[in-house]
C-alpha cells in the first residue's frame, strides 16, 4: 500500500498539520519527505516528494513561495507542507493558497512547534509500514496472475488478512512503457535519467487516479517497462467502462510532444481469480496488436482482435515467417534500403479499400506517385491486387509483419 496526503494527515502524532489549500490532490501519493534547502526545488525532486518549505536556511518571499508552488506542480510532487510561525514564515500568503487551489496541489501548514523530526519520523514509519503491507499485497497480487497458488483455503486466508477481495470479477490491464531507447540516444544520459523516472512517476499517479476512480483498487504491479493492472470488472457495462478509462488514460499520457508514449492491452473479464493467468496473457496479446497498428491509437482490448487472435495463437513462429516471405518477401527486402516506402505504400493502399485518392491523401503524396509505386509493388511481388484472395493474404501477412516489428527477441506468439 502507499501512503496518501490525507493518509499524512491521519496520522496520530500529526493532527496539529492543517490542509490549507489543494484539497482536490489529497489522493496524491507520498514517496518521501524532503526539506527544501535552496530557492528552487525543481532540480532537486523525481516526483512524489512531500516537500517542507520551513524558510531557515533560505528567505522566503511571497514570490518565491509561489514558485514553489508551481514547481512542485510541474514536478509531479505530493504536496508542500510550510512551517510557521513568528520568526521565518510568520504566515501562508493568500496568492500562495489561491494557486495551490488552482493547481489542485496540497498545501499543509505546520506549526514551528510540532518538531520537524518528530514529523518525518512518522511519516517515515508510516511509509516503512505502507510499504511493508504493499509489498505483500503486491506478491500475492503476482501470484494470482502467474497461478502459483493451488490451495483455495490458504489464498483465501492470505487474501483476507491483506484486505484483497477475490470475489470481485477483474479485467486485467496492461500498460507498456516506449521510447526509453530513443530518450537515451537525444540526450545525455542524467537528463534522460530525470525525465524517465519522473515519467514513470507520473504514469503510476496516472494509473493509482484511474483506478481509484473505477472503485476497489488493487496495488498495480511494475514489471520492467510494464505495469499491471486489476480493473473491477463485475457490473453491466464495465468493460465499456474501463475501455473509455484507458482511454482518457493514455490521452493524458500520450499528450504533447513527448519522447515517452504509452500503450495498453485489455484482457477479457475474469470471473474468478484462477482465471486471471488466462486475462494477463489476453492483455498482452491486446497490447502487442496495440504497439503494432497505428491505428489502434495506443489501445486494443482482447475482443478486438479477431484474426490476430487466431495469429497470436499459433506456436510455430517458424510458419508465420515463412507465409510473410512467401508473400511479401521481395517487397520487404527491397524496402530494406528504402525506408520501408512501398511496405507503406500498401498498407495505405489496403487501409484505404483500394481508394486510389484517399490512400495518396493519406500518404500525402500525388496519385501519379501512388499509381507508380503500386506497379512496382506488383513486379516485385507478382501479387494482383484485384484479386480478393491475394488481397487477404497481403491483408494477413502485413498484420503478421507489424507484429514482429513489436516483438521483443523474448516475446511469443503464445
Amino acid at each position: 500500500m502507499s501512503l496518501s496526503i490525507r493518509d499524512v494527515l491521519l496520522l496520530p502524532r500529526l493532527q496539529a498539520m492543517r490542509l490549507r489549500a489543494g484539497q482536490a490532490g489529497e489522493n496524491r501519493q507520498v514517496r518521501w519527505p524532503y526539506v527544501a534547502e535552496n530557492e528552487s526545488i525543481a532540480p532537486w525532486v523525481l516526483g512524489g516528494e512531500l516537500v517542507f518549505v520551513t524558510g531557515i536556511n533560505q528567505p522566503r518571499s511571497e514570490a518565491n513561495l509561489l514558485q514553489l508552488v508551481r514547481e512542485a506542480h510541474a514536478r509531479d510532487c505530493a504536496g508542500l507542507v510550510v512551517l510557521t510561525g513568528p520568526l521565518y514564515i510568520q504566515q501562508i500568503p493568500p496568492n500562495m493558497l489561491a494557486e495551490a487551489d488552482r493547481l489542485g496541489l496540497p498545501l499543509i501548514e505546520q506549526p514551528y512547534e510540532l518538531p520537524m523530526v518528530g514529523v518525518t519520523e512518522a511519516i517515515g514509519s508510516a511509509l516503512v509500514q505502507a510499504q511493508l503491507l504493499g509489498s505483500s499485497r503486491q506478491q500475492l497480487i503476482e501470484q494470482l496472475l502467474e497461478g502459483t497458488i493451488a490451495d483455495g483455503q490458504l489464498l483465501a486466508h492470505r487474501a483476507d488478512r491483506l484486505g484483497i477481495d477475490l470475489s470481485q470479477p477483474r479485467q486485467v490491464l496492461v500498460v507498456q512503457l516506449a521510447g526509453t531507447a530513443e530518450l537515451f540516444r537525444a540526450l545525455a544520459p542524467e537528463a534522460a535519467e530525470t525525465l524517465l523516472q519522473s515519467f514513470r512517476q507520473e504514469v503510476l499517479q496516472a494509473l493509482a487516479h484511474s483506478l481509484d476512480a473505477l472503485g476497489q483498487p488493487l496495488p498495480v504491479i511494475s514489471q520492467a517497462e510494464q505495469w499491471i493492472a486489476l480493473l473491477p470488472s463485475g457490473e453491466p457495462g464495465s468493460l465499456a467502462r474501463n475501455r473509455a478509462s484507458t482511454e482518457r488514460l493514455l490521452h493524458q499520457l500520450n499528450a504533447g510532444d513527448r519522447r515517452l508514449r504509452v500503450f495498453a492491452g485489455l484482457g477479457g473479464g475474469c470471473q474468478q481469480p484462477a482465471e486471471l493467468p488466462r486475462g494477463l496473457g489476453q492483455a498482452r496479446q491486446a497490447l502487442l496488436a496495440a504497439r503494432s497498428f497505428p491505428e489502434r491509437l495506443g489501445l486494443c482490448c482482447f475482443e478486438e482482435l479477431g484474426v490476430l487472435e487466431l495469429l497470436v495463437a499459433i506456436p510455430d513462429r517458424s510458419l508465420l515467417d515463412r507465409f510473410v516471405n512467401t508473400t511479401l518477401g521481395p517487397l520487404l527486402q527491397h524496402d530494406q534500403g528504402h525506408h520501408a516506402a512501398l511496405t507503406q505504400t500498401l498498407e495505405a493502399w489496403m487501409q484505404a479499400n483500394g481508394n486510389l485518392v484517399a490512400a495518396a491523401q493519406g500518404l500525402g503524396v500525388h496519385r501519379n506517385t501512388l499509381n507508380y509505386r503500386l506497379q512496382q509493388i506488383k513486379t516485385l511481388t507478382g501479387l494482383d491486387l484485384d484479386d480478393a484472395q491475394h488481397r487477404l493474404n497481403i491483408a494477413v501477412a502485413l498484420m503478421i509483419w507489424r507484429l514482429s516489428c513489436h516483438s521483443s527477441p523474448t516475446t511469443s506468439f503464445t
